[in-house]
């Protein structure tokens, strides 16, 4: 289903028709670096569009319910954003035009949907725009200062216990992943801190095995839910592996686990 078919059938023909009349707006006129593929710095238009702060906030702001593939971003609360507009792109929808839409389902969201209003706004909000437009359904990776504008998920160095205590920071960019995929602790008592400062709700429990984003066995211990703070579970451990991970209904899928070595 393309975006205004999907669009008629959540809102009616009179929304279906805004939609239409913004995919009918002129073309932005962008600098010519910003041409997909070649991108790889903080560049402006003459729209004033930085591509690096859109990848930014995009994954910050949204990423946590889309999925939107350049960007890294596996969210499934709301629409995988590469698929949406798979169909008017390859019927030849204009970038420029997925631009407009971007910035008009943000400012007129869905009433029913979950996304607030003004989630980004202004200066902001074009920058997202612009950098969903350039890089939606496109394959590959982001080139330049594009590909390192935000961590890659889970690349941190790996989380070692000390005193009993080991701490795996949930990724401030707002990604869903924690800053590392890897942990190691003694055999005994461990207290498992998870501190959260990204604004996304998020916990991090405790099972047996190397499941990844499947289960692999019954939970050991799992600690409360936070968007911003700091959040503990304690449990005992023998040696082997376990995998840790997050308990928001998709997060786990989406790659928000790692692995503990107990020695």
């Amino acid at each position: 289903m393309s975006p205004i078919s999907a669009l008629t059938a959540r809102r009616g023909p009179a929304a279906a028709g805004l939609w239409r009349r913004s995919l009918r707006v002129g073309p932005c006129v962008l600098v010519g670096a910003l041409a997909l593929g070649t991108v790889g710095c903080s560049v402006k238009g003459a729209d004033n569009a930085n591509v690096i702060v859109g990848k930014q906030q995009f994954v910050s702001k949204c990423g946590s319910c889309h999925t939107l593939a350049r960007a890294g971003t596996k969210g499934v609360i709301g629409p995988n954003l590469d698929a949406a507009f798979a169909a008017s792109l390859a019927e030849g929808l204009k970038r420029s035009s997925v631009r407009n839409v971007v910035e008009w389902q943000v400012k007129i969201p869905n009433p029913e949907g979950a996304m607030p209003k003004d989630l980004v706004a202004g200066a902001t909000l074009r920058d997202v725009a612009t950098y969903v437009s350039k890089v939606v359904g496109r394959s590959g990776q982001d080139k330049g200062l594009l590909a390192s504008a935000v961590p890659a998920p889970g690349a941190g160095q790996p989380a070692v216990e000390k005193a009993g205590k080991l701490q795996i920071a949930a990724s401030p960019s707002g990604q869903l992943a924690y800053v590392t995929s890897k942990a190691s602790a003694a055999a005994g008592p461990v207290t498992v801190e998870m501190p959260n400062i990204s604004g996304v709700s998020h916990n991090i429990a405790v099972e047996p095995g190397n499941g990844g984003a499947t289960p692999s066995g019954a939970v050991l211990g799992a600690s409360g839910f936070v968007a911003k703070g700091t959040v503990s579970v304690t449990v005992t451990l023998k040696p082997g592996s376990y995998t840790y991970f997050c308990q928001v209904p998709g997060h786990r899928q989406a790659g928000m686990y790692g692995t503990l070595t107990v020695k």
